[in-house]
């Protein structure tokens, strides 16, 4: 009998253990693949706290997803996809079709979107099987350690600003540049954005300016976000990927009238927000969930056209305590991706 491996947690924040299981076939409209690599995101902390209603155990987290199909399950005559092919699988696990927001098109808002490693067994494992919605193909020129990261990461933060108010020519400040933000900085410069990056200290100015960024803001500096902001002109957009709420609230009046603030940094402490910093100047917040499987698509062919990359470590599955821990303490540049060797 066939077995593969899964990295495993039993109890709310317990340790990782990697487990052996008999293979799994997809059911209808489902597909299994070959996981080669699988990003490591901070949202897994939910999951493996049990910080998120419905989380069961044993939790096999992982919704960064890269591999191959291996099978597929009945029902699939039509939609394109063969033994063989190159997916990712990221925040979007897929749809209910038939909630409102899913009626009305607008699936990542899915009141019972299917996220792997909350609603199904995710992406640390040799495989998993997932439903043939929540593919996205990957180019040829991306490797798995790169399409993985860039099915959540990468989309959340693209997404972000293609979606936003913010035009090309337009000054656009992101707000941190860890595992969110180096991406976003890539993606914001290629959109033809005057790109601000904010971050805490005077030694990652050199980063900044490696990423792409026309201008550098140190939080830590007399001078405060909001006026270094107003200086340059005032921010159409500040992208917070920064899971730092104070940092969020100071960033605000740096916009720039109708300007708008985009939170995709989770943090779960309130924002500092007035009415009158908003009201006075028609300012907007907002915040931006990830994107569906042809959004990861998107970005991936994106990618693939601009040259930009993921900065990644990578350890086999056997190590995912160590990535684990890893990601938690901020340690990792900039995204852990565990692969299947």
């Amino acid at each position: 009998m066939s077995t593969y491996r899964v990295a495993q947690v039993t109890t709310a924040r317990g340790p990782f253990e990697v487990v052996e299981r008999e293979v799994p076939q997809p059911g209808p409209c489902h597909v299994r693949i070959t996981v080669e690599a699988c990003g490591i995101c901070h949202s897994d902390a939910f999951f493996v706290a049990a910080a998120l209603p419905g989380v069961t155990f044993p939790v096999v987290p992982g919704h960064e997803i890269a591999g191959r199909i291996d099978a597929l399950g009945d029902g699939l005559q039509g939609w394109g996809w063969e033994v063989g092919d190159r997916v990712a699988v990221g925040w979007f696990g897929g749809s209910c079709g038939h909630c409102v927001s899913c009626r009305r098109g607008d699936f990542i808002v899915c009141e019972n979107l299917k996220v792997p490693g909350w609603a199904y067994d995710g992406g640390f494992a040799e495989s998993v099987i997932a439903p043939v919605d929540a593919l996205a193909r990957i180019p040829d020129a991306l490797t798995a350690a790169d399409a993985g990261p860039m099915a959540c990461a990468g989309v959340t933060t693209y997404n972000g600003l293609r979606r936003s108010a913010a035009r090309p020519g337009d000054l656009v400040a992101v707000l941190g540049i860890g595992g969110l933000g180096h991406l976003a900085v890539k993606y914001a410069v290629a959109m033809g954005f005057e790109t601000v990056a904010i971050a805490r200290g005077a030694e990652k100015a050199g980063l900044a300016r490696r990423l792409g960024a026309h201008h550098y803001v140190d939080s830590t500096a007399g001078t405060s976000v909001a006026e270094a902001l107003r200086t340059l002109g005032g921010a159409r957009v500040v992208l917070a990927t920064a899971a730092n709420s104070a940092a969020i609230t100071a960033s605000v009046d740096g916009l720039a009238p109708r300007g708008e603030l985009v939170v995709i940094g989770a943090d779960p402490k309130a924002l500092g927000i007035n009415p009158l910093q908003l009201l006075m100047s028609g300012r907007v917040v907002r915040g931006h969930p990830s994107g569906t499987a042809q959004d990861v698509q998107d970005v991936l062919e994106f990618s693939a056209l601009r040259g930009i990359r993921p900065t990644v470590e990578t350890l086999p599955l056997a190590s995912v305590g160590e990535a684990y821990q890893r990601m938690l303490s901020g340690g990792a540049r900039f995204r852990m991706v565990l692969t299947s060797g």
